[in-house]
């Protein structure tokens, strides 16, 4: 496997990101040395979390909590997925699925040895860490997720698992952000199959080989006049983002892992591995089946406003009992069981 290492230079400056680095050397599944990034702040006898983030970000998404958050005596633990931040990024396409990043994840747990944690993850966070909380129970004695969950869809028909197929596989469909984002944004008001809409995300990660991450990150996360976000697409064309006048620190920071395209296939090949249709779903299926039962702590946050995760939002449990406008809650939840 060939991998590649972000030089740490490209995380020089960065604003709010002041945290010494932790690396993790593990082996993966052909011998490969792979070396895993987090940081580790505040008391070291303090309540531990553990925070996972989603692509296409990194650790740096939770530097304005970290401070709270440790100031109040916790310890957070923020590792980078492979294939993000300043962990090695495997090359190829082939190197990344949904099973490999589980299995790396638990190699890198079980090789620091956190115990008493609890667990938070977003986005792909939330897909990889709660498989792990599930292989690593014993690790784990609380879980919050926001705006994420396990997304098993066995009931998929033959027709969309096809459309959403020949969507994909069609090299005349061109996509720019525009029509992605009015596509996807489509997937909770009951226009056509889930599958239908997030099918155009996933489309767009994988044939954009130079994929906007600090573009993508700026739009969710900063209020950016439209004209400015045109004015930083249009710099982002031209290969000179970097240069645009209203490049932010946060584009700065999101773009920093990545010293050019090919420091992207993960972040490009993740939403392709997203089991929205039943092609990889086995083992979805089991950790669903033992969160039914899961008696420890759980608290699922879901903002409203992520056509995305609001689906499986409306299917959380409390208790097992449906919740009808999920924002927050304690007790148990089933993650899309119905």
């Amino acid at each position: 496997m060939k991998v590649l290492r972000t030089p740490d230079s490209h995380f020089n400056d960065l604003k709010d990101y002041p945290y010494e680095p932790v690396y993790t050397n593990i082996k993966t599944h052909d011998g490969t040395d792979l070396r895993i990034h987090h940081i580790d702040e505040g008391p070291k006898d303090g309540p531990v979390l553990l925070a996972m983030h989603g692509q296409p970000v990194w650790s740096y998404l939770y530097t304005k909590m970290i401070p709270f958050l440790t100031a109040a005596g916790i310890r957070v633990i923020a590792p980078d997925l492979p294939g993000y931040g300043k962990s090695d990024k495997p090359a190829a396409r082939e190197d990344y699925s949904y099973q490999n990043q589980v299995d790396w994840m638990i190699k890198w747990l079980d090789k620091n040895d956190f115990r008493n944690l609890t667990f938070f993850g977003q986005d792909w966070g939330g897909l990889i860490g709660l498989r792990l909380v599930a292989a690593r129970s014993e690790h784990f004695i609380k879980v919050s997720i926001g705006n994420t969950g396990l997304p098993y869809n066995p009931d998929v028909s033959q027709e969309v698992i096809d459309k959403v197929g020949a969507f994909r596989n069609n090299k005349k469909i061109k996509l720019s952000p525009s029509p992605m984002v009015k596509e996807v944004s489509k997937m909770d008001k009951g226009e056509g199959h889930p599958a239908l809409k997030f099918m155009y995300w996933q489309k767009f990660c994988w044939e954009t080989s130079n994929l906007p991450t600090g573009f993508i990150s700026s739009m969710m996360m900063e209020k950016v006049p439209p004209y400015k976000k045109a004015i930083n697409y249009l710099f982002y064309k031209l290969g000179i983002t970097n240069l645009s006048p209203f490049y932010t620190e946060l584009s700065k920071a999101f773009d920093a892992p990545f010293p050019d395209a090919s420091f992207k296939m993960g972040i490009r090949a993740m939403p392709s591995h997203v089991p929205i249709i039943p092609d990889a779903s086995l083992e979805d299926k089991l950790d669903l089946a033992f969160f039914k039962d899961y008696d420890k702590p759980f608290l699922s946050i879901f903002a409203g406003n992520d056509p995305v995760t609001n689906e499986i939002g409306k299917r959380c449990f409390r208790n097992g009992s449906k919740c009808n406008k999920c924002r927050s809650y304690w007790g148990r939840s089933l993650l899309s069981v119905d």
